[in-house]
């Protein structure tokens, strides 16, 4: 049976806009963004002519803003595509909850609303560099830049970059925990998620696309046709952070 939707579950930098961007250029696999992103759902609603957040009975905004959310997420396509960090995940649910009340899980509040769902883990191995790229973007505001450099996503004014130890390790015992928290979700929902990891995806773009296309069985790209609109953010800096890292944690033990 044919999906009608996939959601890409995820982690911060493992590759999601990279893949949100290649899968939208597909022309055939919707339209895939953090629609029910914390920081992001007032934005939304402004951009589909929605009342904003907390001018509307809330149920009301829920539903119009489902209703809205599927149909951007689709685009001019069948499939709808989500972007869903974990983080979100939980609140996403109640939200389906409020709308599909009395259903028994997640998966069966996702597939009321979404229809029958592909899931999608984006998981990184190396969580140290996971940790690094999150918190040099934090830093110094810039999430995303294209392969010739020109930025993309920019979040606060440029900054320098500051080694942080404490920060660092946060963030990795951070990123650690989400991953565990999504593999026992994955098992409590009774899912086989499609997964894809960073360290592959980073290293040949095309190949996981050309996965998650075969597995939603919709129309594949020429691998010729498929350009990766987003570079990796790693640097001199990156690695230098890594290996500072690495021996402040041998000092430690």
């Amino acid at each position: 049976m044919p999906f009608d939707a996939y959601i890409l579950c995820g982690t911060p930098r493992t590759g999601s806009t990279l893949l949100c961007d290649m899968l939208a250029s597909t022309k055939a696999a919707g339209r895939p963004d953090s629609y029910y992103g914390r920081r992001f759902i007032g934005m939304w609603a402004e951009e589909w002519g929605l009342p904003a957040p907390g001018t509307l009975e809330q149920a009301a905004f829920e539903v119009a803003y489902l209703d809205a959310a599927v149909a951007a997420g689709r685009g001019d396509t069948a499939i709808f595509g989500l972007r869903l960090m974990k983080e979100n995940l939980h609140e996403l649910s109640e939200i389906l909850d409020r709308i599909h009340p009395g259903l028994a899980s997640d998966r069966s509040r996702f597939e009321r609303a979404f229809g029958k769902v592909l899931y999608v883990h984006l998981f990184r191995e190396d969580k140290l560099a996971q940790a690094v790229s999150y918190v040099k973007a934090e830093q110094t505001g810039l999430w995303h830049v294209a392969p010739d450099g020109t930025e993309i996503e920019r979040i606060g004014p440029p900054r320098d970059p500051k080694y942080d130890f404490e920060r660092i390790r946060r963030e990795v015992v951070k990123l650690e925990s989400f991953d565990a928290e999504w593999s026992t979700w994955f098992h409590q929902q009774a899912i086989e998620p499609l997964r894809i990891g960073y360290e592959r995806l980073a290293a040949d773009p095309a190949a996981a696309l050309l996965r998650i296309c075969e597995a939603l069985d919709i129309p594949l790209p020429r691998p010729g046709d498929i350009r990766a609109g987003v570079a990796r953010l790693a640097d001199e800096t990156s690695l230098e952070w890594m290996r500072r890292y690495r021996q402040d944690v041998e000092r430690a033990n």
